[in-house]
C-alpha cells in the first residue's frame, strides 16, 4: 500500500468512509425515555420515538432548547449504551450521551464546530459533564477525568482498510499514526480528553489541529476490547458532516513513568 505523501494531507471525507465497518450494530430505544441530570441544575430528556428519531429537550448548560432529531444507539456491553444525536435542528452540533445501568451514571458530550478556523486551535470544541439517569439511584464513583490511559499504546481496527495506533501521552494529548488506510504514513499529536465511566469503560475524545474534526468514543477496555464512536467535522466541500465509527482494540502495552509524571 502506498504511503500518503506529506503534502497530500487527507480530508475528513477521505478517512471517514467505511470507518464504521466493524462498529457494533445499532439498537432501538423506541418507546423509552431517558432523563439525565447534570451540571448546575441542568437536564436533558430524550424520548425515543422509533428506531432512528428522538424528541429531546434540554435546560441549563447545553442549550435552552429542544427538537426532534435523528439518533443512533449502540449497546457497548450489556446495560451500557452509547447514544449520539447528530443534530439536524442545530447546524454544526452533536450531543452524545453514554450511560450504564449498573450505576445509573452518565457522561454527556456537546461537540460544536466554531464558525471560523483559528490557527493553533481545533475548530471543533467539546464540553463534558457527569450526570445521573432517571433509571434508579446512582451508585459507585461519579464519572470524572481519568489518568488511567496515560502510557497506554493500542491499535484500533475499524475496517479492513482502517488501522490506527494510539499512544496516550498525558491528560491533554495523544499521538496517533495510520498503519493502514487513506492516511497511511500520516500522524500527529492532538488534544484529547479521557473520562472514566465505570470499570474498564472510558470516554475518549480527540480534537484535531490539521483537520476540522473531533470525535467521541466509548472504549471498552475490559474483556470486550471494542470501541464505539462518532465524528463531527467539516467536509472537503466546507459542509458540516457527521460520521459513525467503531471497531476492535488490540493493546500493545503500557509505559509506566518511574518518577516525574505527565500533566
Amino acid at each position: 500500500m502506498a504511503d500518503a505523501a506529506g503534502d497530500e494531507w487527507k480530508s475528513y471525507d477521505d478517512f471517514a468512509a467505511g470507518i464504521d465497518t466493524y462498529r457494533k450494530p445499532n439498537v432501538s430505544l423506541a418507546g423509552t425515555t431517558l432523563e439525565v441530570a447534570f451540571g448546575a441544575a441542568s437536564t436533558i430528556t430524550l424520548s425515543f420515538l422509533d428506531d432512528a428519531s428522538v424528541q429531546w429537550s434540554a435546560t441549563g448548560e447545553i442549550v435552552e432548547a429542544g427538537s426532534t432529531d435523528p439518533y443512533d444507539a449502540v449497546e457497548s456491553r450489556p446495560g451500557v449504551f452509547f447514544v449520539n444525536l447528530p443534530l439536524t435542528s442545530r447546524e454544526r452540533e452533536a450531543i452524545t450521551v453514554m450511560f450504564t445501568r449498573a450505576t445509573n451514571r452518565a457522561i454527556i458530550t456537546h461537540s460544536v464546530i466554531a464558525p471560523e478556523r483559528v490557527e493553533g486551535t481545533p475548530q471543533v470544541g467539546q464540553t463534558f459533564w457527569a450526570g445521573t439517569t432517571n433509571e434508579g439511584p446512582a451508585t459507585g464513583a461519579e464519572p470524572a477525568e481519568s489518568r488511567d490511559l496515560i502510557g497506554m499504546r493500542n491499535v484500533y481496527r475499524y475496517s479492513p482498510n482502517h488501522l490506527y495506533e494510539h499512544m496516550y501521552v498525558s491528560t491533554q494529548r495523544y499521538a496517533w499514526q495510520c498503519l493502514e488506510g487513506e492516511q497511511r504514513g500520516h500522524g500527529d499529536m492532538d488534544l484529547s480528553t479521557v473520562w472514566k465511566l465505570d470499570d474498564g469503560l472510558y470516554l475518549f475524545c480527540f480534537r484535531e489541529f490539521r483537520i476540522s474534526v473531533a470525535s467521541v468514543w466509548l472504549h471498552d477496555l475490559g474483556y470486550g476490547l471494542n470501541t464505539t464512536g462518532i465524528f463531527l467535522g467539516i467536509s472537503a466541500t466546507g459542509q458540516s458532516m457527521h460520521s459513525r465509527a467503531g471497531g476492535y482494540i488490540y493493546p500493545l502495552g503500557t509505559v509506566r513513568y518511574p518518577d516525574a509524571q505527565p500533566v
